[in-house]
């Protein structure tokens, strides 16, 4: 994908090297397990690629499609008040990896790429991991410092706990 538009140089990057940062940035990964087998990691899945994970948390989704799909254009809304414009840079739907990046446009209140990713391991336990590399792209969020990373790593536990809830009816292999 053309990093046309996006405000960091790296696109991509979370996708092949996810436990990486590039120089420069902040490094976030947090994993979450949400459960056992089969069933759980397809439920987790389609939460994850349609926006459904996000919507739980109270994050407003202004989404171009219905799931996540590389160019797909997707605004976050935070707390009400702050929009994040992003781009899908890449998706996985992989026999037991599942997921997706999105990369920051102009206006997003930070400069970066965050990937969301749901893995089923060889004994079938279900984790979430939400890997970002960032860095303030306005005021505010420079001036929030390590405030502002406190609530990103707070942001992806949400994420982990939601998408447990979500798991939470759906019977185990």
């Amino acid at each position: 994908m053309s990093s046309e538009d996006f405000t960091y140089e790296e696109v991509g990057a979370t996708r092949d090297a996810p436990s990486t940062c590039p120089p420069g940035y902040h490094h976030l990964h947090v994993r979450t397990r949400i459960g056992e087998g089969e069933e759980v990691f397809r439920r987790a899945s389609e939460a994850l690629l349609t926006w459904e994970m996000h919507r739980a948390i109270g994050v407003g989704v202004d989404a171009g499609a219905e799931r996540a799909a590389p160019g797909v254009d997707v605004t976050l809304t935070l707390a009400g008040v702050i929009k994040a414009p992003c781009r899908v840079v890449w998706t996985s739907g992989e026999a037991r990896r599942a997921g997706w990046a999105y990369g920051t446009l102009p206006g997003h209140p930070e400069c970066g790429e965050e990937s969301f990713v749901v893995d089923r391991t060889g004994d079938g336990t279900v984790w979430l991991t939400v890997s970002a590399f960032s860095r303030p792209a306005k005021w505010y969020t420079r001036a929030g410092g390590a405030a502002g990373r406190g609530l990103q790593h707070a942001y992806a536990r949400r994420c982990g706990a939601a998408l447990r809830r979500l798991c939470a009816d759906v019977s185990e292999d």
